[in-house]
């Protein structure tokens, strides 16, 4: 029965001692707090958010996953770039459909190059032969 308690005495004296030892209760601090992550908006304010940003971008880990915040503004942040986006796709396209609109009425070529003559598959913008030239060679 003795040895029982000196057994018992003796893991809990080396468990309490471990404790302590873990946590810092020594005065000296073995396992330092670590300091959270936060998140640090990587996505640029000044020029359009790009594929290489959203590819780029990495949210601090939590306890339990992702920080929902860090998510949330991330993700509010992009969906504004694309409504963005989208609008103006839609603006260029309806400005696209009226010229089209209204060139066909007046009658006028959009394809038509400054010089007079209408730009055909093949033309280069660099000044080369047309077609049926020669090009000297």
């Amino acid at each position: 029965m003795r040895v029982f308690w000196f057994l018992l005495l003796t893991m809990v004296v080396v468990v309490t001692a471990v404790t302590l030892a873990v946590v810092g209760g020594g005065g000296s601090a073995v396992l330092q707090d670590v300091e959270p992550q936060r998140f640090t908006d990587p996505l640029p304010t000044t020029r359009p958010v790009g594929r290489a940003d959203v590819e780029a971008l990495r949210l601090p880990m939590a306890a339990r996953g992702y920080r929902m915040a860090d998510v949330d503004e991330a993700l509010s942040r992009l969906g504004a770039e694309l409504a963005e986006r989208d609008a103006r796709i839609a603006e260029l396209e309806s400005a696209l459909a009226g010229a089209q609109a209204s060139a066909v009425t007046t009658g006028t070529d959009l394809f038509k190059q400054p010089g007079g003559r209408p730009t055909e598959p093949g033309d280069r913008q660099t000044g080369g032969p047309a077609r049926g030239e020669d090009d000297g060679r």
